[in-house]
């Protein structure tokens, strides 16, 4: 990653002149540590690239730290703020939209918060969905429930029709809940709303349980993720050593980027085989999974294999012409796949396998955030809602070097953070399983 190409810049609306009603706080009166724009976290944190830049006289390349700010840009009283929940499903939804209405309504004074139902489709007069009042009542106790109380939904719907929707209801700040599509839209929505000279801070908060959002460390849901994902692999291990030549094979999510397989593999060290999308692996040869399955289930008599939803497509070549309404390709079943293709390879052996197939991605999606989780969705919204009033826009709140920053939506739209197959975790991986058939 080239950090010189990065632009940090954040753009604002204008000059924020009004005194922040957050100057005391509410736990014991305590003055607010306010976060001044100035205030910067390092990028690459590399002790010889720092170097290099200092010797080299160089200003380090740094996002500007996420927080309170000493005075905002919007007027709480007249402000009117909006929320939406984009693309699938993921832990700590409902966590996200409490906190953001919880901080406009005690932080800044905010009455007017509103809920936009069934992500982009909401703003579409022509789909009849009715806007969701938030206030904290409405928002007490959502975050025990899995989903978005608000709904979600796929697809790309015209920006000029939100833009619309958003003058009509004179709204101030909108808050994007959502993925790269979301993020794709949000930049959208920012470019008409510049053209227009309309006064509409957008506000992203990242979400993708795939953890894959560049220049995201880590994005909310990935925790719950892990954390389920450990039960299956708990489940399938006692079901492959309960049974001679006993085989789990479990297939969790990461469309393009292994972070959950590889993560919760290292978190529960009973798999001797990961596949990713990002490392390349053969079925048949000597190096083949099908091979080393052979040998494995010979010496120990089990084993487990993990798979991301995205690895080994190209066993589908020909086949992936196939998208679903946010134009993202559909995938193939990998998981699927690979369990008739290991029954089958065993069976021509005559060789009698257990095979158990276990697939939670849907359950792991839409159940609450965990306490890690929680904590972490109770500071990103948080720290969206000072963004935004502060009048700043078209940024995303991420995490970064243990630190809440704000990242130019230009950034990172369009990209994606994916394992190196060089790196420390899928080092770790492959020493954890010992798996040696991966390229």
């Amino acid at each position: 990653m080239n950090v010189e190409m990065i632009d940090t810049d954040i753009v604002s609306l204008g000059e924020a002149k009004i005194l922040s009603p957050i100057s005391k706080s509410r736990v014991q009166n305590a003055l607010v540590s306010f976060v001044s724009d100035t205030d910067k976290v390092v990028i690459d944190v590399h002790p010889d690239r720092i170097r290099q830049f200092v010797l080299e006289g160089k200003t380090l390349p740094a996002f500007e730290m996420a927080g309170p700010r000493e005075r905002i840009y919007f007027d709480p009283s007249k402000l009117r703020a909006a929320l939406v929940t984009c693309g699938g499903l993921c832990p700590g939804l409902n966590d996200i939209i409490r906190a953001i209405v919880l901080e406009l309504y005690f932080g800044y004074g905010v009455r007017n918060i509103f809920g936009i139902r069934y992500g982009l489709q909401g703003f579409i007069p022509e789909y009849g969905y009715d806007v969701v009042n938030l206030d904290p009542k409405s928002v007490s106790g959502i975050h025990e429930r899995g989903g978005s109380i608000l709904g979600s939904s796929r697809g790309p719907q015209p920006i000029e029709a939100i833009v619309d929707s958003l003058e009509r209801m004179n709204v101030g700040i909108l808050f994007m809940i959502g993925g790269d599509g979301t993020l794709k839209a949000a930049s959208s929505i920012s470019d008409l709303i510049d053209e227009r000279k309309l006064k509409i801070s957008v506000i992203s908060v990242p979400k993708t349980i795939d953890n894959d959002i560049f220049l995201v460390s880590k994005s909310f849901g990935f925790d719950t993720a892990v954390d389920i994902a450990t039960l299956a692999i708990k489940a399938a291990h006692n079901e492959a050593e309960g049974y001679p030549n006993g085989i789990g094979l479990i297939k969790l999510m990461g469309r393009y980027s292994g972070f959950i397989a590889s993560t919760v593999v290292l978190s529960q060290q009973d798999v001797n085989y990961v596949l990713i999308p990002e490392v390349d692996f053969d079925l048949d040869g000597p190096k083949g999974l099908l091979a080393s399955l052979e040998r494995r289930l010979e010496t120990r008599r089990h084993a487990v294999i993990v798979v991301a939803e995205g690895a080994g497509q190209k066993f589908f070549e020909g086949q992936n012409d196939e998208k679903d309404p946010s134009g993202n390709v559909r995938l193939k079943d990998i998981g699927l796949f690979l369990k008739e293709t290991i029954l089958r390879h065993f069976q021509a052996l005559n060789i009698d396998i257990s095979l158990k197939y276990i697939d939670p991605s849907y359950i792991i999606r839409s159940l609450p955030a965990n306490a890690n989780d929680r904590a972490f969705c109770s500071v990103l919204g948080r720290d969206a809602v000072h963004a935004g009033m502060a009048g700043k826009t078209r940024l995303l709140i991420g995490h970064w070097n243990n630190q809440f920053v704000h990242i130019p939506m230009s950034a990172s739209v369009g990209k994606r953070k994916q394992v190196d197959p060089e790196g420390k975790l899928w080092r770790s991986v492959l020493e954890a399983t010992g798996q040696g058939l991966l390229k």
